[in-house]
């Protein structure tokens, strides 16, 4: 009786485990790092915040001093592509028009990643972002 007791909790506690690791919220929630550059050599890099509060995605990029608020987070789920805008200061405070465009690539993985466009002011290059 003991045995069979031990093993029924021992299934149980192995279920509540893989249940707690599959779920991981929102696609899009957490913290993103990478890079983006519009040539293959100087390349800059990326730290992406996105959080859903049950109706919309917010966030940050680059967070701290110098972040930039997403301004606008647009997700076509069908097709599994994300468009988000921000407003940034360049080196010299002057304001910054940031756009990125991409497409959500290993959605089943929780090192999930965004592959696509990024333009910040008139310069556009490729950025590629993998959820940590």
């Amino acid at each position: 009786m003991r045995r069979r007791l031990l093993t029924v909790v021992c299934a149980a506690v192995v279920m509540q485990a893989g249940l707690l690791v599959a779920q991981e919220g929102h696609p899009l929630s957490g913290t993103w790092a990478g890079d983006w550059g519009p040539t293959a050599g100087p390349r800059t890099h990326l730290t992406v915040v996105m959080s859903w509060d049950g109706k919309a995605i917010s966030g940050l990029i680059n967070p701290g001093p110098d972040a930039a608020p997403l301004t606008r987070v647009v997700v076509d789920w069908a097709n599994w592509t994300l468009r988000f805008e921000a407003d940034a200061k360049d080196r010299s405070g002057n304001a910054v028009r940031i756009r990125a465009e991409g497409r959500l690539e290993e959605i089943g993985s929780s090192r999930r990643r965004v592959v696509g466009t990024w333009t910040q002011g008139d310069v556009t290059g490729d950025m590629r972002l993998t959820r940590e």
